[in-house]
């Protein structure tokens, strides 16, 4: 049966389903960046408010800025905006609902005047962002605004036809500007520190390349609250639409597959009104800094712990990783020695048990998270998961072996072939540059650890470091990953 409104009603009875009737609630928020993990979050919370009565102002437009998410719009529209959440677990029970917070959703190439107008709305009050690490247009090393890429240079330009997020933004705040019409919360959702200060410093920045006047103006009237977010999404495949049809008798275009786990930790900073997520789980706070560290920390770093490590192996899934003795041993390592002494304390978290459950997380052999997935884009994720971690071992002076292995197996990963003999092609935004930090074997460890951009100046300048990553990378290259955990947990015992 074709997922749309007709149809919902024919639904068997165990798939929960959205309550309101979409004429019953407006567009308060526009999301730029409908991808799984906004479908499978911010989404879902706004659904199940929605859903409560509690939420008829804060319906969901979708934005897509790149000509690639045509495809998610198109199949959303044929589906009246509607898709199936599927919790995947290893334990019977998993729940499958129709989520149908998403109302409409805007292509930047279809109309760009469209969309601006859209976000110039007064209903719209939060404009929400899930973009990628890469999408803020901040240089890791610097942490300063790239304003020499191509798109940001174009939009300024033409600041009416733009092409980037910060584009549009400014275009739409500078006709809400002049019309009086108040301004919006702009609200990150992406995995990196401090979103919402990383988003004020990236729209300001070009918003006085632009015009200093309207830069002023956001500065006094736009909020950004930093959040914290967390739901394992893995990308969705064919086998997963089979299934849907197969066992609830639903022809989704493009389901979202999601773990039960879910949180979101949120600075209550919005300038001009916000749903009351918090009747739904979601967690306001004055300071989301220290989950932020928490989660960055350990479930982000932990997982680059592991997908290097594991890919390199011939393990294709997180799980697959996991099961092995050797590598939970070190993951576990990992969070206890190298990371936990860096967290302050968590208001209403027991560290142990966080721990606990990302083992479990991890461990879901249900939803099958692709390593691939996790691997992908290194360059930009060492800087925000794990050189921080690496930074503050140096300056206490503490072992660095196990950290460093992190690094090493990733410079090893690059070379694109693991130990299987099997050959395979990164993904990455700069796969090229990545590349030929490993093309010549007697430049290497020079190469990979200057590459300041990715790993700042730090590593390369502590001769411990330097140690511990050619030790690591001379015990994957001879013993093997299975060897080089042996030798190291023997090590540290």
């Amino acid at each position: 049966m074709k997922l749309n409104r007709q149809n919902l009603s024919k639904l068997a009875a165990d798939i929960g389903q959205p309550s309101e009737h979409p004429s019953d609630v407006a567009e308060g928020i526009v999301h730029i960046g409908v991808g799984g993990f906004h479908r499978a979050h911010q989404a879902v919370y706004t659904d199940a408010l929605i859903n409560q009565g509690e939420a008829a102002e804060w319906g969901i437009c979708g934005v897509g800025l790149r000509a690639e998410d045509r495809a998610m719009r198109d199949a959303l529209a044929e589906q009246d905006h509607l898709y199936t959440l599927v919790q995947l677990a290893d334990e019977p029970g998993a729940e499958v609902r129709v989520i149908g917070s998403i109302r409409n959703m805007l292509l930047a190439e279809d109309s760009a005047q469209a969309l601006i107008d859209k976000l110039s709305e007064a209903q719209v009050k939060i404009v929400s962002l899930t973009i990628t690490e890469g999408g803020y247009c901040m240089d890791d090393s610097t942490g300063e605004f790239m304003a020499t890429l191509p798109q940001i240079q174009h939009d300024l330009a033409h600041p009416q036809s733009p092409r980037s997020v910060f584009g549009f933004l400014c275009a739409a705040l500078a006709q809400r500007r002049a019309a009086n019409i108040p301004a919006f919360t702009l609200m990150s959702c992406d995995n990196l520190p401090h979103n919402g200060a990383v988003t004020r410093k990236a729209l300001l920045s070009f918003a006085h390349l632009l015009n200093h006047e309207l830069a002023n103006w956001i500065e006094t009237n736009v909020s950004f609250p930093n959040a914290m977010v967390d739901r394992i999404t893995p990308m969705t495949k064919n086998s997963h639409r089979q299934e849907l049809a197969e066992k609830y008798g639903v022809e989704d275009a493009w389901p979202v597959v999601c773990e039960p786990f879910v949180q979101w930790v949120l600075e209550d900073k919005f300038c001009n009104g916000r749903p009351t997520w918090e009747k739904v789980g979601v967690q306001f706070t004055d300071d989301v800094t220290p989950y932020e560290d928490m989660k960055i920390k350990l479930l982000n770093g932990s997982h680059l712990a592991l997908t290097y490590l594991g890919f390199l192996k011939g393990y294709r899934f997180v799980h697959q990783t996991m099961n092995d003795e050797l590598m939970r041993g070190y993951i576990r390592r990992f969070m206890d020695v190298d990371v936990t002494p860096q967290l302050a304390p968590v208001p209403g978290i027991d560290l142990s048990v966080y721990k606990d459950t990302l083992i479990e997380r991890f461990s879901n052999q249900a939803i099958a998270d692709q390593l691939e997935r996790v691997c992908s884009d290194g360059s930009s994720k060492f800087a925000k998961f794990i050189v921080p971690t690496l930074n503050q071992l140096i300056a206490e002076g503490q072992p660095l072996d196990s950290a460093a292995l992190v690094v090493a197996a990733w410079a090893l990963y690059l070379k694109e072939v693991d130990e299987q003999g099997e050959q395979y092609t990164i993904i990455d935004p700069r796969a090229d540059y990545c590349r030929t930090l490993v093309s010549d074997d007697a430049q290497l460890t020079a190469r990979v650890l200057g590459a300041e951009s990715i790993f700042g100046p730090e590593l390369a300048a502590s001769p411990a470091f330097v140690q511990a990553f050619e030790r690591n990378l001379h015990r994957l290259r001879t013993l093997g990953v299975t060897g080089t955990l042996q030798a190291l947990l023997a090590d540290s015992h």
